[in-house]
């Protein structure tokens, strides 16, 4: 856990109880094992409402469009950014606590020795849990981002995850229809659960993604498992402050009125609930054979909360 002070800071009391909170908030998650981002420490101070009253710019609300009593804006999370960055430098927040999933050093692997390389690939064996099912199953999330949260929970049920980084490039959703018509063809009925955002384009991709893969002949199964409506109307997350409203061009879209005008971002949901949509996808495919998909405790099927 490295608090590491690289400059010295002095804090006003209220924002020592912004990171204070932030840090509760992280002891959380990373005793669940998890590490968090901004955006979700912000979703979640949001959610639990942990922001002071003088967060509220009525001001700034009126000109952008915002309820007036909101606290929920770029202004707020721009704002918690810069205090979490600023507890960082000053030794009060743990620099392993927060991560960036969008940029990652890319390298070559190494071994000492040939001895070394084959207790690697020993420990790296794995059985196919899919192989006697009768599915074969992805988990496809709508930003790059997110792919950390979806890889615990789809790494233990052995099943493959995609980012999509918004509209698919078409190149790689022909080498996806290709690696569906294999299974198809070896008599396995294949299904995608795609996450995405709750706004116009995050609900068009969901039409995209199954119109593309009809269009090189797969007769891959679509469900949208995150995030809808009814989500919404359960939990009431909240939206996403950098897109009050989401009216975003649609690609080939035939309804622009059924989508909806405010943006739900996927990065706003709590990790266990993605763990416990994902898992309980994998588990009402038609043949979840007993035995082949390993239990997870810590992702029940039953939402508790956002």
């Amino acid at each position: 856990m490295p608090e590491i002070c690289y400059l010295f800071k002095k804090f006003r009391s209220a924002t020592l109880g912004i990171i204070v909170k932030a840090n509760d908030i992280i002891a959380e998650y990373q005793a669940q094992g998890f590490c968090l981002t901004l955006r979700q420490i912000y979703y979640q101070m949001i959610t639990r409402d942990l922001f002071p009253e003088s967060w509220i710019d009525l001001v700034y609300n009126a000109k952008h469009g915002l309820p007036p009593g909101t606290k929920n804006t770029l202004k707020n999370y721009k704002r918690l950014g810069d205090i979490l960055n600023d507890g960082r430098l000053a030794g009060l927040i743990d620099w392993e606590a927060i991560e960036d999933r969008t940029r990652a050093l890319q390298s070559n692997p190494h071994w000492s020795s040939p001895g070394q390389i084959v207790r690697a690939c020993a420990r790296g064996f794995r059985f196919d849990l899919w192989s006697d099912q009768d599915h074969y199953c992805e988990v496809w999330i709508e930003k790059e981002a997110l792919a950390g949260v979806i890889e615990g929970i789809c790494t233990e049920l052995d099943v493959p995850f995609f980012a999509c980084k918004g509209y698919t490039s078409q190149s790689e959703m022909w080498v996806a229809a290709q690696r569906l018509i294999k299974k198809e063809n070896a008599g396995k009925e294949t299904i995608i659960f795609h996450l995405g955002d709750h706004d116009p384009s995050g609900i068009d991709m969901t039409r995209d993604i199954t119109d593309r893969l009809e269009l090189f002949e797969s007769t891959v199964e679509v469900r949208r498992i995150a995030l809808s409506m009814s989500q919404i109307d359960k939990y009431n997350p909240p939206p996403n402050p950098a897109k009050p409203h989401a009216g975003c061009a649609l690609k080939n879209s035939t309804s622009v009125a059924s989508h909806p005008s405010s943006s739900i971002q996927t990065s706003s949901c709590r990790q266990t609930m993605i763990d416990a949509l994902v898992l309980c996808s994998a588990r009402s495919t038609p043949c979840a054979k007993a035995g082949t998909t390993p239990r997870i405790s810590r992702a029940p099927c039953e939402m508790t909360g956002w």
